[in-house]
């Protein structure tokens, strides 16, 4: 019996789109490298100037030190979005419906223009002006940190939440607390569904920085504005500052990756840990 082979069908469709978006792009290039509109022989001059190199570590700690705030401050609204008490509860879902509500500009503008509502702060004989606190950098990084706790509240829940329930049973069989078990066999697990939001979100937030650039906070961003409010090279150093946040964000997906797949290989044993416990545990107590 000879054998037949299968030879699939030709979706002209898709080759048609394929042909008319690469044709539209390679028209896109070709507009915009042969634009005498724009000097391209300034962008590498840009690229690793002093003042541009500035604006990227200002950036990258905006992005680290938010993430971190964030993600504490998310684990406790998290925690306490599952906790049995309505005080706790509402206060936490109140707390992310309002920031999850309003736009992350607002907030930004808020924080900086505070000291319009609360111009000093006064304990007994101490007296501090909001302005020498609340900087422009603090503001920035207050308003990226409290609204991204909201979202990192819900991806942390959304992780607890995703841990078989049979996992608390079996840690309380063991003789764990509350806290010993959501540390060592809850959160553990949780990780795998709560990391690679996390690293999203992360990626997300390089990018996001940008916006405090409005109270010239002096990021990235903010940098290639001051630098093309004097020599009016307002194309060129944006694409400059494009440049560096897709270096950022591709770097940062490469550390997500390799996170992510060594976290798999690490938390994949928890489940099996715990169920062999259980079953040494009850083996015990048939051989009593």
């Amino acid at each position: 019996m000879t054998s037949q082979k299968i030879i699939p069908a030709r979706n002209w469709g898709q080759r048609v789109i394929a042909a008319l978006l690469i044709a539209v792009v390679a028209l896109l290039v070709f507009m915009v490298g042969t634009s005498r509109h724009i000097a391209w022989s300034a962008i590498p001059q840009y690229i690793f100037d002093e003042t541009i190199l500035d604006g990227i570590r200002l950036t990258i700690l905006f992005t680290v030190l938010s993430m971190i705030i964030s993600i504490v401050a998310g684990a406790i609204l998290a925690t306490m979005r599952l906790a049995s008490n309505p005080v706790l509860s509402g206060f936490a879902s109140l707390y992310i419906w309002f920031f999850r509500g309003t736009p992350l500009l607002v907030q930004i503008i808020f924080w900086f223009n505070i000291q319009l509502f609360i111009p000093s702060i006064d304990v007994g004989s101490i007296h501090i002006d909001t302005n020498s606190i609340v900087t422009a950098f603090v503001a920035a990084l207050l308003a990226l940190s409290l609204n991204e706790a909201a979202y990192m509240a819900e991806i942390i829940r959304g992780g607890l939440l995703a841990v078989d329930s049979g996992q608390h049973e079996a840690a309380k069989a063991l003789g764990y607390t509350p806290a010993q078990s959501m540390l060592r066999i809850i959160f553990p697990q949780a990780l795998r569904v709560i990391i690679p939001p996390i690293g999203n979100q992360t990626i997300s937030m390089l990018k996001t920085t940008s916006l405090v650039s409005v109270v010239a906070a002096q990021d990235l961003l903010t940098r290639a504005q001051n630098i093309y409010a004097r020599n009016f090279l307002i194309i060129e150093l944006l694409i400059v500052a494009s440049i560096w946040y897709l270096v950022m964000t591709t770097i940062a997906s490469a550390i997500q990756l390799v996170i992510e797949s060594r976290l798999g290989k690490s938390t994949n044993q928890a489940p099996g840990l715990l169920q062999g416990a259980l079953r040494l545990m009850g083996a015990e107590g048939r051989n009593g």
